[in-house]
């Protein structure tokens, strides 16, 4: 499931709504499209234990109702969890995303024991000093070259807890930061680079700010239907 790419999820859910028969709107025009649009979008390779999306519908029944037909006609590895009614101004999803939380583990053979000849209190001692420097800077690529950028201030919480590494950091479109990069970063105070596969990822969260660094999961917005 993992290798699925973000287009194919899209064609998967538009297939999904059609055979749950859910009374979704479509756009105007020539080349009409359902109105669904995703949160933040995965990146292949990595795993999920909760994604968003937002529909707009004519009518719905229950929350429990539509998770049931919906869930009715999914494939093993998709599961709907929630349904929750947004507002009428409600801005998507989107437009919200401010945060989000991943977890990661090495893979096997990439263990720091293998890949950087030091054992894993050492690595966890020196991914603590990482996390506490003053600033940490990186070259990030962009479409227009490459920029200098200080993840600390968008590092919101970072810590290692039974081998695996937990980061907390800023998403949505303005600064958008992978725990790839966090993790380069890293590799580059010890003087070594990042192996490409040192790690499998999950996004454990994804968060909406409701100002002042509020963060909120997306999943408690709104409200369950009746």
């Amino acid at each position: 499931m993992k290798y699925i790419g973000h287009l194919d999820i899209m064609r998967y859910f538009q297939k999904a709504m059609r055979r749950a028969n859910i009374d979704i709107a479509y756009t105007e025009g020539f080349s009409p499209h359902q109105k669904m649009s995703f949160a933040s979008p995965l990146g292949v390779g990595l795993t999920s234990e909760g994604e968003y999306f937002d529909i707009e519908v004519y009518s719905a029944g229950t929350s429990k109702e539509m998770i049931h037909v919906l869930n009715a006609v999914m494939v093993d590895g998709m599961e709907v969890l929630s349904v929750r009614k947004l507002p009428e101004n409600a801005q998507n999803g989107m437009s919200l995303v401010a945060a989000a939380d991943y977890k990661l583990e090495f893979r096997e053979g990439y263990e720091p024991e293998q890949t950087l000849d030091m054992d894993f209190l050492t690595f966890e001692k020196a991914f603590s000093e990482f996390i506490n420097r003053q600033e940490i800077l990186i070259l990030k690529k962009t479409k227009k070259g490459e920029r200098q950028l200080d993840l600390k201030p968008l590092i919101y919480s970072a810590y290692i807890k039974d081998r695996g590494i937990f980061l907390s950091l800023s998403a949505g479109s303005t600064d958008n930061i992978k725990p790839e990069l966090v993790m380069e970063a890293f590799y580059n105070t010890l003087e070594r680079q990042k192996p490409e596969f040192a790690f499998q990822i999950t996004r454990l969260e994804v968060y909406a700010d409701m100002g002042e660094r509020k963060l909120v999961p997306l999943g408690e917005l709104g409200q369950d239907i009746e």
